[in-house]
């Protein structure tokens, strides 16, 4: 049973309105299923928009940022628990061990280091965890096209699909965690 998710995404707020709508639909409906947000503890982009619809559907969410991110990325103050830590690998692995299953939002540099971290330690075999690759709008289609490139001139293994679901609804998402 899903009791906590830890989603990456942008801290951007430049992103497009369907990505912002997208994320406010999954904070309502992980508070809605009593799952627990955890994510980068910023207040800004998606990511603050994702922990506002969670705590304004009275869910829980647990925030993990850096000392030298607190001000960049806006610390949010306004959820339920907000861990300070001192290194980006603190925060990833504690990012990584608070969660049941990973979805993964729209998002830049620091989203897909993040993504590939999560994709290398599942084929490693270091967790099992659901990994939702949650394609708005078709966001993730050039990823998608370029893991068959890798899968394509044997850089992967031909069964590299099997690492992560690709979903284009909430509905779908939930069909998986719940």
């Amino acid at each position: 049973m899903t009791t906590s998710v830890t989603v990456y995404c942008s801290s951007s707020s430049q992103c497009p309105k369907e990505y912002f709508d997208a994320a406010a639909e999954l904070g309502k409906g992980l508070a809605e299923r009593a799952i627990t947000l955890v994510f980068g503890g910023g207040n800004v982009g998606l990511m603050g928009c994702i922990a506002n619809a969670v705590m304004r559907n009275g869910g829980a969410v647990k925030g993990i940022m850096p000392r030298f991110l607190e001000e960049r990325e806006i610390a949010h103050s306004g959820i339920t628990e907000l861990h300070i830590v001192d290194t980006m690998h603190e925060r990833k692995m504690m990012l990584a061990e608070w969660a049941d299953a990973f979805i993964v939002l729209p998002g830049g540099f620091g989203t897909l280091d993040e993504l590939v971290e999560v994709l290398t330690w599942r084929q490693l075999g270091h967790h099992c965890k659901p990994i939702i690759l949650f394609n708005i709008a078709g966001f993730w289609d050039p990823l998608l096209q370029f893991f068959d490139t890798l899968a394509g001139q044997k850089l992967v293994k031909p069964d590299h699909e099997n690492l992560y679901q690709v979903c284009s609804s909430i509905d779908e998402i939930f069909g998986i965690i719940c």
